[in-house]
């Protein structure tokens, strides 16, 4: 079973049954079901048309579902003057429909949490593994995203940012349950980037598939963290930085610099280095540079600062980290980690110590605990 064949198609699945009429919370329940009966019968008979099967029994469970009666009241002369479907049409509605699940209206864990469920084609279940919640939780939460998105139009226009928004938050979220989000929001993101002409959707799969290429380095064989200095650069995946960094120069090449593609430019310098002492951090402060003027961001002030330590010295960074807000999350850990380099290890071990108390995540907890250890240690 190609469960990767069922994702692709769930999208463009979903937004024929709504452009035919169906809402799109009784239309997206219609498609996962479709997905479950596929997963059980095209084993033992796999379609000639998998997109053809997929809407057909997409549509007769819509169908099904909108004669009971309690629906019956509400849209029965609707659905009784729809003809069962024929060929699927040539107007793609995908892209409106990545729109849709990034809507404005909805927080983004709502709006990640619909784009998973409606355009990834995962289970809710799967979701919930995915985020460490009770089914019963991300239950409730897609069908308010649902409601909210339930009287949007599929032909309005949408917002390219937001839906990239949602796939980095989706990205950042890394490998939790039975599902890599990260592989998931590539997939995704290469669909998007695909489907429209906008460098900073290929800025944002670059960025993806040169971070996901050292995603076999980063923890140890114990589970621990390993930084990125100190990773094994042999087991980087070196086609996943060439296909990134090919399609990271074709959206340079246009001129219209994004944060997205600004970022992929740091990994890209990052993947080009085969030791990390030639890292080319003088480059990385101006991308950094770019990245300030770009969004302003706090975050990136702070990630800017680490590499002025590389570059320009740590009492270069740490002057540098001094015009960051100090409530950020990794500050303390970025200051740790500058005052170890500038040779005051106490002050390092006790930054440390408060960094991992301020960890949200277990394994960055673990590893910034195994650091002041070692500091006290000395």
């Amino acid at each position: 079973m190609d469960e990767a064949l069922l994702r692709s198609l769930a999208p463009s699945v979903l937004a024929i049954l709504v452009r035919r009429g169906a809402d799109f919370a009784a239309a997206e329940d219609a498609v996962q079901d479709a997905l479950v009966e596929a997963v059980r019968a095209w084993p033992a008979d796999p379609p000639r048309d998998a997109k053809a099967w997929l809407v057909t029994v997409a549509w007769r469970r819509f169908l099904d579902a909108t004669r009971s009666e309690s629906a019956r009241r509400r849209r029965e002369e609707t659905v009784d003057h729809e003809p069962e479907p024929g060929p699927t049409p040539d107007v793609d509605d995908t892209m409106q429909l990545y729109f849709l699940c990034a809507h404005p209206a909805l927080t983004p864990s709502s709006a990640v949490a619909l784009t998973l469920r409606a355009v990834g084609g995962l289970t809710t279940r799967q979701i919930a593994e995915a985020y460490l919640v009770p089914e019963a939780t991300m239950t409730q939460r897609i069908s308010r995203a649902k409601r909210t998105v339930a009287e949007v139009r599929l032909d309005q226009p949408g917002d390219v940012a937001t839906v990239l928004r949602v796939l980095y938050l989706v990205f950042n979220e890394g490998y939790s349950g039975d599902v890599d989000l990260a592989a998931e929001a590539v997939r995704i993101t290469r669909q998007v980037a695909a489907a429209i002409d906008h460098p900073e959707a290929s800025g944002l799969l670059a960025l993806m598939l040169l971070h996901h290429a050292r995603c076999p380095a980063r923890t140890a064989a114990d589970g621990s963290l390993v930084p990125l200095a100190e990773q094994d650069r042999g087991r980087w995946d070196t086609e996943s930085i060439a296909e990134g960094v090919e399609i990271l120069q074709t959206a340079l090449a246009r001129d219209r610099l994004g944060e997205f593609q600004a970022q992929a430019a740091i990994a890209a310098l990052h993947a080009d280095a085969q030791r990390a002492d030639e890292t080319d951090w003088v480059q990385i402060v101006e991308w950094y540079d770019e990245l300030v003027r770009l969004t302003g961001s706090p975050v990136v002030r702070l990630n800017r600062a680490v590499a002025v330590g590389e570059s320009d010295g740590p009492r270069a960074g740490l002057a540098a980290l001094a015009e960051v807000d100090p409530s950020l999350p990794r500050h303390a850990a970025v200051a740790a980690y500058l005052h170890e380099r500038d040779g005051d290890p106490v002050r390092a071990a006790g930054l440390y110590a408060e960094a991992a108390q301020r960890a949200t995540n277990l394994a960055e907890r673990d590893h910034l605990m195994r650091q002041a250890a070692r500091l006290n240690a000395r």
